[in-house]
């Protein structure tokens, strides 16, 4: 009959495999993106661990304790008050004060498109700082959204040849300065919309008119899938080819379905702020 190993012997043999692991993390010259997944996969043995002390312990622990003065709590509400305004053409946006979070969303009949057509899952998200630090009104602020998101507008205009400008939405919140990045943050931690250089796969949209003979800029793949910038055009090499950016957007879709109904993205809501 085996001997049964005790606790104390377990917890040094773990001890030492961190310590091991640790060492050899250290000294290995990994790539950004190996670097990255070495951080998230340790990251859930974190919370593999946290995980095993909350059963063990015979009184009950909250999985998070509520404190309403963290950014992210801060961000993840500013994006829920977002998401509660009405969607306005992006074709019809004015003029108006204020800086803060928006997002874009799609509703055409682009085949690359179609599982975000529609739904309740921004294209794109993004943030307008204020025109003067620390400014307490929106007239202060300046109109930073609104020229924004005409930006976006014009862009979108001049891609004339794959999208109609008629078929883009937009939502906005005119935020106190200081908490754009928060919401916007959160935003993309929600959506991963596709259009935002953090999902790294149709990023661009919101590139300025680099000169390709002075930085030799690649194309970026919005600027692929989507031509009319003249700037654009004068690039000579794509930073993805359109079969890979294809690829990319479809692959991701299926690891990330966009939300529908709007019932099953406040319920995404909701879990995130449960304590059990």
């Amino acid at each position: 009959m085996n001997k049964p190993v005790s606790l104390d012997v377990e917890i040094a043999a773990l001890r030492a495999r961190v310590a091991s692991l640790t060492e050899l993390a250290a000294s290995a010259p990994f790539a950004p993106t190996a670097r990255r997944k070495v951080d998230s996969e340790l990251r859930d043995l974190i919370e593999t661990l946290e995980a095993a002390l909350r059963r063990l312990d015979p009184i009950a622990m909250p999985r998070s304790v509520f404190d309403p003065s963290n950014p992210k709590v801060i961000g993840r509400f500013t994006a829920l008050a977002m998401v509660a305004q009405e969607r306005v053409p992006l074709a019809d946006i004015g003029q108006f004060y204020g800086s803060g979070v928006y997002a874009i969303y799609y509703r055409g009949a682009y085949p690359l498109y179609a599982p975000l057509s529609g739904s309740e899952t921004p294209i794109y998200v993004g943030q307008a700082a204020p025109g003067e630090q620390g400014a307490h009104t929106a007239r202060d602020q300046g109109p930073r959204l609104a020229a924004r998101l005409n930006e976006h507008r014009k862009n979108i205009i001049k891609a004339d040849t794959t999208l109609e400008i008629a078929d883009f939405d937009a939502r906005f919140l005119v935020v106190q300065s200081g908490w754009e990045t928060a919401a916007e943050d959160y935003l993309i931690h929600l959506f991963r919309p596709i259009w935002n250089s953090e999902t790294n796969l149709l990023y661009g949209l919101g590139k300025h008119g680099d000169s390709a003979t002075t930085r030799a800029n690649k194309r970026s793949p919005w600027d692929t899938l989507h031509p009319g910038r003249a700037w654009a055009a004068k690039s000579t090499e794509d930073a993805r080819t359109p079969e890979q950016i294809v690829a990319d957007v479809t692959a991701h879709f299926r690891r990330h379905q966009p939300y529908v109904e709007r019932g099953v993205l406040l319920e995404t809501f909701f879990a995130e702020l449960r304590q059990s």
